[in-house]
């Protein structure tokens, strides 16, 4: 399942570049701006340097470039181009696409580079909102189009993660100024996508909120025995995998009827699985969140 991909067809160029697959070929039959491979039934397939190449010609297009003068460029040329034009302009438009090669190929000082760069120009919190919820999302998506694989999801979440645990670590030393209510954020059992709650925990924190972070696959007793230590709890979770769309339900049920089971205590829900919960189950204390920025909004 984590086997590495570096392998791909021209959908998943289209995936990756958002350049689409009639354009891809229409350049490169004209232009013979790639170099794709075949296989024995004859079938086009195009590598790694096949990717950068692609990404780095969509940037040089993006800021103007012709196709007709990138396809007459020295391959070489492509990518010193392209790191002078970013050096020149907001690096802030591209960025995405130098995440992504990142990725792909497990490049952690393109990553680290880029994020970085951005940091003369943005705050944590507006790198993150700007441009790690949008790649995050887009990753969803690549990964269910078969395009990345695990080990690409695994190798950027764990760069991203990094990040939110240095820039919480460093708002943590200032004491919480709104301490009426405590924030308890916590994943599901067998919940294992933690970058939206740690994400969550800092813009609290940030705020000045009062939170407790138990992270991943968190058992309803523990919740319960939570409750024995402080009066006012909102309790924040993430369903994305678990508990899946067919147990959503009868989990935040469970939840209604031995945690969330008096006038002081809350439950705020995020992740894709939250759309299929039962609305009947929903009240005053208990509340689902379409995004991240819808909640951020409003504290």
């Amino acid at each position: 399942m984590n086997t590495i991909k570096n392998v791909f067809n021209i959908k998943d160029l289209e995936n990756l570049s958002g350049i689409k697959a009639h354009t891809i070929r229409i350049w490169e039959k004209r232009y013979n701006i790639l170099e794709p491979m075949r296989t024995d039934t004859n079938i086009r397939f195009y590598d790694i340097e096949n990717l950068q190449k692609l990404l780095n010609i969509t940037t040089l297009h993006n800021f103007g470039y012709k196709i007709s003068a990138i396809s007459k460029m020295p391959a070489e040329k492509l990518p010193v181009l392209v790191k002078e034009i970013l050096s020149k302009n907001n690096l802030a438009d591209h960025v995405l696409n130098n995440f992504k090669l990142s990725m792909m190929n497990f490049d952690q000082a393109l990553f680290l580079n880029t994020y970085n760069s951005l940091l003369q120009e943005k705050s944590f919190r507006e790198i993150f909102h700007e441009f790690f919820i949008p790649l995050l999302s887009e990753i969803g998506y690549l990964w269910q189009t078969n395009t990345i694989t695990p080990a690409h999801e695994h190798f950027i979440s764990y760069l991203i993660k990094q990040k939110l645990a240095s820039n919480t670590e460093k708002i943590q030393i200032t004491p919480p100024s709104k301490t009426d209510r405590t924030y308890v954020l916590y994943l599901p059992q067998n919940e294992i996508h933690e970058l939206g709650l740690m994400f969550l925990n800092y813009e609290l924190v940030l705020n000045g909120y009062k939170t407790v972070y138990l992270g991943e696959s968190v058992p309803l007793d523990n919740l319960r025995d939570v409750k024995t230590y402080f009066n006012k709890i909102t309790f924040i979770t993430y369903s994305t995998i678990a508990p899946d769309n067919n147990e959503i339900s009868n989990y935040v049920n469970n939840l209604k009827q031995q945690v969330v089971n008096d006038n002081d205590t809350r439950l705020y829900i995020f992740g894709r699985n939250g759309k299929f919960l039962d609305q009947d189950i929903l009240n005053n204390n208990i509340k689902v969140f379409e995004s991240i920025a819808e909640f951020t909004n409003s504290i």
